[in-house]
């Protein structure tokens, strides 16, 4: 089993950035990909970023490339989400969730979740 924590979501104004945090516990989870979803009111859960937790490869949706980096820290077994420049429309739910194996956008491949932190931004 692989629990996930999400925290540092908030209110901010257009333009702001924040720094999403999702920390593992459990199995070992250099073996897993981690990857950062989110839902919008109204809408469908969709893929934001994923990462290859053993050797860093990164993954990107087009609406976030540029703004947002994923990133992980090995020692604390923490993965990031800085978000940059943001838009009324990230405006979301943001879930962590971590994969063994699959194809990083698809959100059905995925075996955990975290509980989701919320993520406003105001125009």
């Amino acid at each position: 089993q692989v629990q996930l924590v999400e925290s540092g979501g908030g209110l901010v104004q257009a333009g702001g950035s924040l720094r999403l945090s999702c920390a593992a516990s459990g199995r070992t989870f250099s073996s897993y990909r981690m990857g950062w979803f989110r839902q919008g009111p109204g809408k469908e859960r969709e893929f934001v970023a994923a990462i290859v937790w053993t050797i860093g490869f990164t993954y990107y949706a087009d609406s976030v490339k540029g703004r947002f980096t994923i990133s992980r820290d090995n020692a604390k077994n923490t993965g990031y989400l800085q978000m940059n420049s943001l838009k009324p429309e990230d405006t979301a739910v943001y879930y962590c969730a971590a994969q063994r194996s699959g194809v990083a956008q698809r959100s059905m491949e995925y075996d955990y979740w975290g509980q989701g932190t919320q993520v406003t931004v105001s125009s």
